[in-house]
């Protein structure tokens, strides 16, 4: 008898503690400084961010047509034809990260510019306009193929703002970006991470965008559910 009293009160015990678990939660304007504290204690992280917290060490490569104009930043007006890095080696770049001890890569695939460092379908101002392996070439691809070759993982940044596609400050924008988020997520095999950020200047048009976040959040857990 007792050993069945045990076993039931461990089972609602873990059933108990495994409600309050969660990864996220929301501190309420009337919340007291316990009711936080309670709120904070019982927070655990997912699997996937779990993992992320454990690379410790992530390196970023921001590679693009701005690289061939000597500035941070391009403006959407580039020609592609002035990228043609000849001697790119991808592989060199991710053995220098790991041999740091990065443990993980996020490709610029896309900037503010809007250059794509993949043969898009959905825009000219790609690397498919460029002289670089006569226009047969894709950074993405080289950079996912090298990390999974040193065991690293391969994340990608697409920028929301794109100073180049007449359609940006536009509904079709959206439809625009995921046409494009939909190739990274498809096209390259594991991608370990999607890395966004707010920018949201104006566009060829003299328009701003209003982003439909939402939209492709829900599209990265379904093409890619293990990322963060």
């Amino acid at each position: 008898m007792k050993k069945i009293q045990f076993t039931l009160i461990a089972v609602i015990t873990f059933l108990v503690v495994s409600a309050q678990q969660k990864n996220n939660t929301m501190i309420e304007v009337g919340d007291s400084e316990e009711d936080i504290i309670f709120k904070a204690a019982n927070i655990v992280p997912s699997p996937r961010q779990l993992r992320w917290q454990q690379l410790e060490l992530i390196a970023f490569f921001h590679f693009g047509i701005n690289t061939f104009k000597d500035k941070e930043w391009g403006t959407g007006k580039e020609d592609p034809t002035i990228f043609n890095p000849s001697s790119l080696d991808a592989r060199q770049w991710v053995q220098v990260v790991k041999d740091a001890s990065f443990k993980q890569v996020i490709l610029t695939a896309k900037h503010h510019d809007g250059f794509c460092l993949w043969p898009t379908k959905t825009t000219r101002n790609s690397v498919a306009s460029s002289p670089w392996k006569k226009g047969k070439g894709d950074v993405v691809n080289e950079v996912a193929e090298a990390c999974r070759e040193y065991g690293l993982g391969f994340g990608i940044y697409l920028s929301p703002w794109d100073m180049n596609t007449a359609v940006y400050g536009t509904e079709a924008y959206n439809d625009f970006f995921v046409a494009q988020l939909t190739e990274l997520l498809s096209d390259y095999g594991r991608i370990d991470e999607v890395w966004f950020d707010g920018a949201n200047g104006e566009g060829s048009n003299g328009k701003k965008q209003v982003y439909d976040f939402n939209r492709w959040y829900k599209l990265i857990r379904q093409l890619q559910p293990q990322q963060l």
